[in-house]
């Protein structure tokens, strides 16, 4: 099993910190390019609502951490910020034209569709973002 967590303020900034470590486990493991960048974006989508939106008027952190055993990445990303189900907005509908849609929500509709499963909860005063893919 390989685990690793870290801890970074959460601004726009360190998503090169964030995706790196991503990363560099994913291709110690062996996963596909392809998939390494698949993971990555649902990762980065996640990471920049946290960036932008979790400490509105002030700042804080985001703690990321990714597991990988047999064969399944798990990522977490957990924030102190204002509490957030970024599950919860009705998905977009992309059978519209850009003009057409809403703003916003196209980032998570994609990370739902990319990962294996995606899931939200409030716990301990914290948003926690959990995101499962299998890649070997």
């Amino acid at each position: 099993m390989v685990k690793e967590e870290i801890k970074v303020p959460a601004v726009r900034q360190e998503l090169d910190t964030v995706i790196g470590l991503l990363e560099r486990l994913l291709e110690e493991e062996g996963c596909s390019p392809k998939m390494m960048i698949a993971i990555a974006i649902a990762v980065e989508e996640a990471y920049i609502n946290i960036a932008d939106y979790a400490y509105p008027g002030t700042r804080g952190d985001c703690t990321f951490s990714v597991c990988i055993e047999d064969g399944q990445a798990t990522m977490i990303l957990k924030d102190q910020g204002i509490p957030y189900d970024p599950l919860a907005k009705e998905d977009p509908d992309i059978t519209l034209s850009a003009d057409e849609r809403q703003i916003g929500g196209l980032g998570i509709y994609m990370a739902k569709k990319t990962m294996d499963d995606i899931h939200y909860e409030r716990k301990d005063e914290q948003n926690i973002l959990t995101m499962m893919k299998r890649i070997g």
